[in-house]
């Protein structure tokens, strides 16, 4: 039953592997078991991010948790038939050797490939970041650019239809459930931010969507990635580093806030009775 996460849009720079990163230490710090797979075969920005995490780990002696990380090689042969049939083998075999784990967190290039549409048509929850920025939203839809109503869905929204079309013909029980995460927003009260989000309630609602406030446009997201860290990982008094400022309390709360808006399954652990969890709560590092 284990349950598949993909970080997904087909447009780099939308903050798909910190959000994947964030996530997958979420989750391990509930107390679930989570494996997670680049499907960015160029960039690879979170193979590196956990490589740096090790890195960490190995100089400093931290107790930071870590998921499994199996690697997913695209083929080399030359056939396109042939090609994406040992890519399915590939994934496929890859899912079946991590049968025991709670959650899979797949990160996606900002690219159309097929290892892409694959781990899509396997996601139990899609979540898609998005900057604030019309550019973005094209992705999803096409707007008229006189009247600026919505015209109908576009490249990846289609691609969407199709993993859900996909796995309902499949005869999984359960459909996909889709969150697009407005990332990187601003504290200002901006035109462009008003409209973007009134723009996105008309289209949750036409194709199917949740939304979620995602992550601020803030530094220390980026700070955090050459030690491999999460803001999740500061904080408590055994904590590598301490949360230095209210803003960090507030990016952790943001986390948080992500991970309860997907609505995700228990880990089996905390099903049968285990507890999990990380001690203090953002509320009381705030206090203190």
């Amino acid at each position: 039953m284990t349950h598949v996460i993909v970080l997904g849009n087909e447009k780099g720079g939308s903050g798909k592997s910190t959000a994947a990163m964030h996530v997958v230490v979420a989750l391990l710090k509930g107390g679930a078991k989570v494996a997670a797979i680049d499907l960015d075969m160029r960039q690879r920005s979170l193979s590196r991010y956990l490589e740096n995490r090790r890195a960490f780990i190995d100089l400093t002696n931290s107790d930071l948790v870590l998921p499994e990380a199996p690697r997913v090689e695209p083929s080399s042969l030359d056939s396109r038939e042939n090609a994406w049939r040992e890519e399915s083998e590939r994934l496929g075999e890859t899912f079946s050797r991590l049968a025991d784990c709670d959650f899979v967190v797949i990160d996606c290039p900002g690219a159309d490939t097929h290892l892409s549409r694959l781990a899509h048509a396997h996601a139990d929850t899609i979540v898609t970041p998005l900057n604030d920025s019309f550019v973005d939203f094209d992705l999803l839809a096409r707007i008229d650019p006189e009247t600026g109503q919505v015209l109908g869905p576009s490249l990846y929204s289609e691609m969407v239809w199709q993993a859900r079309k996909r796995r309902a013909m499949s005869g999984v029980k359960g459909g996909i459930d889709w969150v697009v995460m407005r990332n990187r927003l601003s504290s200002t009260r901006a035109n462009n931010k008003k409209h973007m989000g009134e723009k996105l309630e008309d289209l949750a609602g036409r194709i199917g969507f949740r939304l979620a406030r995602g992550f601020g446009d803030r530094v220390i997201y980026r700070e955090l990635f050459p030690k491999g860290l999460t803001l999740l990982d500061l904080g408590g008094k055994d904590a590598p580093i301490r949360l230095s400022t209210m803003s960090h309390v507030t990016a952790r709360l943001e986390i948080r806030s992500l991970i309860a808006t997907l609505n995700l399954p228990k880990p089996m652990a905390q099903s049968h009775g285990e507890r999990g969890g990380e001690g203090k709560s953002d509320r009381d590092v705030a206090a203190a």
